[in-house]
């Protein structure tokens, strides 16, 4: 799943979509709300996605390759 902002995209991977307890961590991690787990599924709330901070707390409770954020405004670099 792929969800863009303006200068940020959010990128989760099939793999953990479905995970109830991932989507309840980057929910509680995230400090500007771009996760959701109302269905007990990750989601990306579009409209606070341009909010990332770029602090890397998605990145850290998951990994690199479950979650990653893409600075658009520099030609898709991921942030690592």
């Amino acid at each position: 799943m792929r969800v863009d902002g303006t200068f940020i995209g959010i990128e989760v991977s099939d793999a953990i979509v479905g995970d109830a307890a991932i989507a309840a961590k980057l929910r509680e991690v995230c400090p500007v709300d771009i996760y959701g787990d109302a269905d007990g599924s990750v989601q990306v709330v579009q409209g606070n996605v341009d909010e990332c901070v770029l602090c890397r707390l998605c990145i850290d409770a998951t990994s690199p390759e479950q979650v990653k954020v893409l600075k658009l405004y520099d030609n898709e670099a991921s942030l690592a």
